[in-house]
C-alpha cells in the first residue's frame, strides 16, 4: 500500500533516519508526515533522482536549522525484510565495511528495489487437460521435447518459472497448448508451511560413514555448523537429503546454496525425486517477476527448499530450520564487485543468529573452513569412501619435456584415449583456457596481437574468426596481414580448448566430440542440454574448462585428463596452491564415478615438484594441512586477517598517490603490516591502471578497529576524488 500527502496539506513532521543505496557511508534525515515501521520502504527525494530506501527509524533533529527533504511516499505498512534478515544486513554491512544503504538494497529483490508492490502478481501455472491425460505419450514421439513436457505436468502442475530450472522446452509448451495438450492457469501461491511431507521411494542405503553423519547431526542438543568433508562421490548429497528430511516433516524450510546455476538444475532434480514438497530456485536466469514470486514464497512459507545461489543467503523464510552451502570452497560464492560478500561465511552467521544448523559441504575444504573445523567450532564430519561399487580413481604423471605435443596433447596420453574409447568408454579432456590459442603471432617478426586497453593478447577465436579480450571484452575480425612486416604468415601461440576440440576430432573421427565451456553454452539452455548429453554419454569425448569441474557426475568416465597443471605451480598469489589441489582434485572425481575404476594424467613440465608429489601421495587432506603449517608460519589466512584496498586510474600515478594517501592514514601497530601501494598482477585492463594496497593484521577485531577508523577519513581525501576506489575484506582474488 502507498500512502501520500498532498504538498499543500500541513502536517505534523516527524524526521526519519533512511538507509538510500548510494556508495556513501552514511543514512540520511528526511521529515514524514508519518512514522513508517522500521524496514519499511520509503521513496526520497536524492539529487535529481528519487530512490527507493529502507526506513531505520526515528531520527533525532539536529541543530543545524538546514531545511529537510520530505519522504514522497511510504511503499510499506509492514518491514519489507524480516528482523533476522535485516540484522544479518546490517552485521555484513559492518563486517564488510559496506554503505549500510547499498547493503540492505542487496537483500531485496530488482522489483521491491525499484518500489513495486511486495505482494504477488497473478502467478501462472501449467497443467494438463482432460485430452492431455488421455493422448498416448508414444503418439509424440517425434517430439521428444513435447513427450517429455507431457510426461513431466501429468504428475503435477509446473509454475512458468519451472520451465527453465527443469530444462523444459518453452517452444514445446507453445505446441502442446496449441493442441489442446495443456492449458495456463492462475496459480494460488501456498502462504504457510502447511504442505504435505512424503518421501521418495529411492533414499539410498547409507555405508557407515554417511550413517554416521547424520546420526550426528540429529544427536546434536544445540544447533552447530557442519563440516561435511567427503571426497569425491562419497554420497556427500544423500546426506543432505536425509539430514533435510527431518527438518521437512517439522515443517520447516532448508536454504540451499550451491556455486553456480549450472549445479542448480541436477540439485533440484535429486530433491525433487525424494521429497513431495513445495521447491523453489533463485538465480539470475529468472525474470525480476519470477525472482520476486519466488521470494516472496520462501518470506510466506510456501516454499519448503529454496535453491539459489549466492544472493538467496539473504531470502527470507517464515521457518528456516536448516542451511546447506554445497562446493564451500568454491570461489564464485565470494562476490567480487560492489557488496564484496562472502555466502559461505554469512550462511555461518545466519545459522548462529537463527539458530538452526549449517553444513558446509565440500570434497576440497577451505584452508579457512578446515581450520575453523580443526579449532572444534565446527563440527567435522568425513566421509573417506566413495559410495556403493565406485574406487577411488588412480593418478598418472606424464613429463611432457621435450615430448611432441599435439595442441597440447602427449602420444602416451592420445594411446591411453585410444583404449578407452575402443571400450565404449567416455573420456574428459581438462583445460582451463577457452578459445583457439591464447595469443595470435607472426611467424616473421614476432609481433603480437595485444589489445590495446589491457596488459594482456588477444585469444584467438578461430571459428568466429575473431580476437578477443577475456578481460575487457574488446574484439576485432582476425586479421589477414602482421600490423607491423605485413607477412601472411600468422600463427596462434598456445593451446585453447577450440584447438583441443578440433584436433580431438581429426585424431578420433568416429567419435563425436564435445567442448563445454563459456563460448560454447552462450544460448539460454545450451549448458544444461550439454550436460545431459555428456551424463548419457552421447558424447565419448568431452572437453571443457571448469564448467565441467564441479560437481557434476558423468558415470561413463573412465580417463580424465589434465593438459596443463603448471601454471600454478609458481604463481604469485598465495592461494594458488590450495586452488590448484582443489581443482586437480575435483576434475580427479570426475572419473570412475561408477563401478569402472577411473584414471586420471597430469601432464607436466614438473613431474617432481613437491606440490604435486604431496597432493598425487597422500592426498588433499595431508595436501591442504601442509599449506596450513605455512600459513601459520607466514600469517596468512586463516592465520591473519586482510584488507585489500584497489584503485583503478587512467594514469598510474593517480591510482599510486590515491593509496599512498590511505597508507598514510593507516596507524602504526606493531600487529600491522602495510604492503603496498604496488600494481595489480595485471596492471593496465579496460583502460585503467590497477593498483592495490593490502593491510594485514593478526588479529580480526584489530582490522575492524583499524577500517572503523581509517574509512571516515578518507570521505575528505581529495586523492581518492580522482580514482575509483574500493575495499575488499577478506579478499579472494589478488590479481
Amino acid at each position: 500500500m502507498t500512502t501520500t500527502t498532498p504538498p499543500s496539506t500541513p502536517t505534523p513532521s516527524n524526521v526519519i533516519q533512511v538507509a538510500v543505496p548510494v556508495p556513501l557511508a552514511r543514512v540520511f534525515d528526511y521529515d514524514c508526515s508519518e512514522q513508517p515501521v522500521l524496514g519499511a520502504r520509503v521513496k526520497v527525494p536524492f539529487g535529481r533522482r528519487e530512490l527507493v530506501g529502507i526506513c531505520l527509524g526515528p531520527a533525532t533533529p539536529s541543530e543545524g536549522g538546514y531545511q529537510r527533504k520530505a519522504v514522497q511516499a511510504v511503499l510499506d505498512t509492514e518491514t519489507v525484510l524480516p528482523k533476522a534478515v535485516f540484522e544479518l544486513l546490517q552485521w555484513a554491512a559492518s563486517y564488510y565495511q559496506h554503505p549500510i544503504g547499498e547493503v540492505l538494497a542487496h537483500g531485496l529483490p530488482t522489483l521491491l528495489r525499484q518500489g513495486e508492490a511486495a505482494n504477488y502478481q497473478t502467478t501462472q501455472g501449467i497443467r494438463v487437460t482432460a485430452a492431455g491425460e488421455q493422448v498416448e505419450l508414444n503418439s509424440l514421439r517425434r517430439a521428444p521435447q513435447q513427450q517429455r513436457l507431457l510426461a513431466t505436468l501429468r504428475k503435477g502442475p509446473l509454475l512458468r518459472r519451472d520451465l527453465v530450472s527443469q530444462e523444459l522446452s518453452p517452444s514445446a509448451l507453445k505446441a502442446l497448448t496449441e493442441k489442446g495438450l495443456v492449458e495456463n492457469f492462475a496459480h494460488q501461491p501456498l502462504t504457510a508451511t502447511d504442505w504435505s511431507f512424503a518421501m521418495g521411494s529411492d533414499a539410498l542405503q547409507l555405508n557407515p560413514e554417511q550413517a554416521l553423519a547424520v546420526a550426528a547431526m540429529g544427536a546434536a542438543t544445540k544447533p552447530q555448523t557442519y563440516l561435511l568433508e567427503g571426497v569425491t562421490g562419497s554420497g556427500k548429497t544423500e546426506v543432505y537429503l536425509q539430514a533435510m528430511a527431518s527438518v521437512l516433516q517439522k515443517g520447516r524450510q532448508v536454504l540451499v546454496i550451491v556455486p553456480e546455476i549450472g549445479l542448480t538444475p541436477q540439485t533440484l532434480r535429486r530433491f525433487q525425486q525424494r521429497f513431495a514438497v513445495p521447491i523453489v530456485m533463485l538465480h539470475s536466469a529468472l525474470t525480476d517477476r519470477e525472482r520476486l514470486d519466488a521470494w516472496l514464497d520462501a518470506k510466506h512459507g510456501g516454499a519448503a527448499i529454496v535453491i539459489g545461489t549466492r544472493s538467496a543467503i539473504f531470502t527470507p523464510f517464515a521457518q528456516l530450520g536448516m542451511i546447506i552451502v554445497d562446493e564451500e570452497h568454491d570461489n564464485s560464492l565470494k562476490q567480487q564487485e560492489g557488496f564484496r560478500y562472502h555466502a559461505r561465511d554469512l550462511a555461518v552467521v545466519r545459522g548462529q543468529k537463527e539458530q538452526v544448523p549449517v553444513i558446509l559441504g565440500s570434497a576440497t575444504p577451505s584452508l579457512e573452513t578446515l581450520n575453523n573445523a580443526e579449532q572444534k567450532r565446527y563440527v567435522h564430519l568425513q566421509l573417506t569412501q566413495r559410495a556403493g561399487q565406485a574406487k577411488p580413481a588412480r593418478f598418472s604423471l606424464v613429463d611432457i619435456k621435450q615430448m611432441p605435443l599435439k595442441a597440447g596433447l602427449s602420444i602416451p596420453l592420445i594411446e591411453r584415449m585410444k583404449k578407452e574409447l575402443e571400450r565404449g568408454k567416455q573420456v574428459l579432456v581438462f583445460l582451463n583456457r577457452r578459445g583457439y590459442a591464447p595469443a595470435l603471432m607472426c611467424h616473421e617478426c614476432g609481433w603480437l596481437a595485444q589489445c590495446q586497453r589491457c596488459d594482456a593478447y588477444f585469444t584467438v577465436h578461430q571459428r568466429q574468426q575473431l580476437l578477443q579480450c577475456h578481460h575487457c571484452g574488446a574484439h576485432q575480425r582476425l586479421p589477414k596481414q602482421c600490423f607491423d612486416c605485413g607477412s601472411t604468415q600468422l600463427v596462434g601461440q598456445g593451446v585453447g580448448t577450440e584447438q583441443v576440440e578440433q584436433t580431438l576430432t581429426e585424431l578420433f573421427p568416429e567419435h563425436p566430440v564435445l567442448r563445454i565451456d563459456r563460448d560454447s553454452t552462450r544460448k539460454k539452455g545450451a549448458l544444461q542440454q550439454h550436460l545431459t548429453d555428456a551424463t548419457e554419454n552421447k558424447y565419448p569425448i568431452l572437453v571443457g574448462t571448469q564448467m565441467l569441474a564441479k560437481g557434476h557426475h558423468f558415470p561413463h568416465v573412465t580417463l580424465v585428463a589434465l593438459l596443463d597443471v603448471d601454471g600454478a605451480l609458481y604463481s604469485s598469489d598465495f592461494r594458488a596452491a590450495e586452488r590448484l589441489g582443489q581443482l586437480i582434485t575435483q576434475v580427479a572425481g570426475r572419473a570412475g564415478r561408477a563401478s569402472e575404476p577411473g584414471i586420471v594424467v597430469l601432464q607436466t613440465h614438473h613431474p617432481e615438484h613437491d606440490l604435486l608429489q604431496d597432493l598425487i601421495q597422500n592426498g588433499y587432506g595431508a595436501f591442504a594441512r601442509s599449506l596450513l603449517q605455512e600459513r601459520r608460519i607466514t600469517q596468512l589466512p586463516p592465520f591473519g586477517q586482510l584488507a585489500l584496498f584497489r584503485a583503478e586510474a587512467h594514469e598510474a600515478q593517480q591510482a599510486q598517490q590515491a593509496l599512498q594517501a590511505i597508507a598514510a592514514l593507516v596507524p602504526h601497530h606493531p600487529d600491522i603490516m602495510v604492503l603496498g601501494p604496488m600494481p595489480a598482477i595485471m596492471e593496465r585492463r579496460a583502460g585503467r591502471y590497477r593498483y592495490q594496497l593490502l593491510l594485514q593484521c593478526q588479529q580480526r577485531g584489530l582490522r575492524q578497529q583499524v577500517l572503523q577508523h581509517l574509512l571516515p577519513k578518507l570521505e575528505g581525501l581529495a586523492e581518492l576524488r580522482r580514482v575509483r576506489w574500493s575495499l575488499d575484506v577478506d579478499p579472494q582474488d589478488l590479481s
